[in-house]
């Protein structure tokens, strides 16, 4: 009764007493060993306190925010214009012409 009911069908050659059968094998290369991880370094970067200036009680940053980001984003200091590296963002300078 349960094979009656199965929909799975297999297929088997049959091998007479005389016959050899050969089998494909298919070899897998071996994996070499894994060297050391390099470790790497701390995200935090001694560059963030070029950015602000303490005096006494007061901080002060020295850079302008970028308008779009938000705070904590500075925009970056070219000769023509600043400009944001999150979000693409470009004040040009006025030239003294």
């Amino acid at each position: 009764m349960i094979e009656e009911e199965s929909t799975t069908t297999e297929v088997k050659e049959e091998v007479t007493e005389g016959e050899q059968v050969e089998e494909q094998v298919e070899e897998k290369p071996v994996a070499k060993p894994k060297g050391k991880r390099q470790k790497r370094k701390a995200r935090f970067s001694p560059q963030i306190y070029k950015f602000y200036k303490v005096d006494d009680d007061k901080v002060t940053r020295l850079r302008k925010e970028c308008p779009r980001c938000g705070k904590g984003t500075f925009l970056a200091e070219h000769s023509d214009r600043l400009s944001c590296g999150k979000c693409g963002y470009a004040d040009f300078k006025q030239s003294k012409n």
